[in-house]
């Protein structure tokens, strides 16, 4: 299918008829806030049209009307597609009001509408003292969380958010509402867990097996730039000997402005006494200038790790990795980190390394289309910039960005996270899913056969 942007306006005229909810054009209020990318490298991506559904039916009528009149469609959750491709010229779906949610303590089931973002899911299982891999943002959409492999601080010992989803129900390209689970529909239902959102149909129901869960205790250790060939390689050996209970976020990067700072971000299911213990190597190894062990509740414990991502432009790269990042590593990374490229973005540059093994190593290759379950890291390199940055700011940044991809490639897997997905990566089928593509790319033609689900990096593209 050759997909345009041509519809004419009687045919936007005809689907603001046709649907319960409302059909926005540029220059309509609300526009410009419900059609532009969370990441504003990607800003200039605006839609001909939004439509802001409100029930299924909606979602149907939009996806049959765009297969009609030849229209680019995308799916909007929370847009928080790292490389804008909850956007498109053509129609922006905008699932916000499909945002229910409903949990089950008895059972542990909880089921969210596909415009769930993170704030309605912890509002709904809270009470009930349960719990799954989420999102640390609350703007962040359960879809496309749960359709790229979905990774918290919580997945070392509940899996990833794919790997707690028992049932999903889609629209496809021809209008059916399909049910996937274990029994019906179990290729669609494979190919949802960590597939990559945007290149089945658009969900609009998830069904999750949620864990019980009880007091836990977090820490939050900075230190200076100075310790980090002490420390680096010490929080690296922690993280893999630690219990599953144990995940951490180690990182290096330049923030607002000040000079560069090491930094471990914890959260244990367990006591502070414990996590102690478990990080008490990296005490030793050099003096934090910040040490915050706290004993909390759950519920505490996710709103101290809640982190919403400043305003602006900004370019990740990701690979996974099996084994610490070696001292040659690390001094390569943090020679280019003491020079960052400018920008007026506080959230400047950096690597970060999250702690995996665990819940999502067990489970094999093919039981899902995520692939990458033998990784005990994940990488995450980062640069960024304000949307009124110079190109030649921007440039720079990328520049940046490409020379520490560089230093730490002979370092680390060739595989990448389709959660964060990265519009630059060349390889980035296989990098992405592997030995799983080409089963991903035959059930995209048994259910997408013309296209009509298309980005620069869908399934079968």
């Amino acid at each position: 299918m050759r997909l345009v942007n041509g519809a004419s306006e009687a045919d936007w005229q005809r689907l603001a008829k046709a649907v319960t909810g409302r059909v926005l054009r540029p220059g309509e209020g609300g526009f410009h806030a419900a059609g532009t990318p969370f990441n504003r490298r990607f800003a200039a991506a605006a839609p001909s049209g939004v439509v802001q559904v409100a029930d299924v039916e909606d979602v149907r009528r939009a996806i049959l009307w765009a297969r009609e009149t030849g229209t680019a469609l995308a799916a909007r959750g929370g847009g928080h597609s790292y490389a804008g491709f909850s956007a498109t010229s053509g129609l922006v779906v905008d699932l916000s009001a499909l945002n229910s949610v409903h949990a089950d303590g008895s059972t542990g089931l909880v089921t969210a509408a596909g415009g769930a973002r993170m704030a309605d899911l912890n509002a709904a299982i809270q009470p009930h003292a349960m719990a799954f891999a989420l999102g640390n943002g609350d703007s962040v959409g359960i879809g496309g969380l749960t359709l790229g492999g979905g990774s918290a601080a919580t997945s070392r010992a509940f899996g990833l958010t794919a790997d707690a989803l028992l049932a999903t129900t889609l629209v496809t390209a021809d209008g059916q509402l399909l049910t996937c689970d274990a029994e019906q529909n179990r290729d669609l239902y494979w190919a949802c867990r960590g597939g990559g959102g945007g290149n089945f149909g658009i969900n609009v129901s998830f069904t999750f097996r949620a864990t019980e869960v009880s007091d836990v205790s977090t820490c939050l250790l900075l230190w200076d730039r100075a310790d980090a060939p002490r420390v680096l390689p010490v929080l690296q050996q922690i993280m893999l000997a630690a219990p599953d209970e144990f995940s951490a976020r180690i990182g290096v990067s330049t923030a607002g402005g000040a000079g560069a700072l090491v930094s471990a971000v914890a959260l244990h299911l367990g006591p502070v006494h414990e996590l102690r213990e478990i990080i008490a190597p990296a005490l030793a190894a050099a003096r934090p200038r910040r040490e915050d062990l706290v004993d909390r509740t759950f519920w505490q414990a996710q709103e101290y790790l809640r982190h919403e991502t400043s305003a602006g432009a900004f370019a990740v790269r990701t690979n996974f990795a099996t084994e610490p990042l070696p001292a040659q590593a690390l001094a390569a990374a943090l020679a280019l980190i003491d020079t960052p490229p400018p920008g007026d973005n506080p959230d400047g540059c950096g690597l970060a390394l999250f702690g995996w093994g665990g819940a999502i190593n067990r489970v094999a290759p093919q039981d899902t289309a995520f692939v990458h379950r033998d990784a005990r890291f994940l990488l995450s390199l980062d640069a960024s910039w304000a949307e009124h940055d110079a190109p030649a700011t921007v440039a720079a940044n990328l520049r940046w960005l490409a020379d520490l991809r560089e230093a730490l490639a002979p370092y680390v897997s060739q595989s990448a996270y389709q959660n964060f997905i990265d519009p630059d990566l060349p390889n980035w089928r296989t990098a992405y899913y592997g030995a799983n593509y080409p089963r991903l790319v035959e059930i995209k033609k048994q259910v997408d056969p013309d296209g009509l689900f298309a980005f620069p990096q869908s399934i079968g593209s």
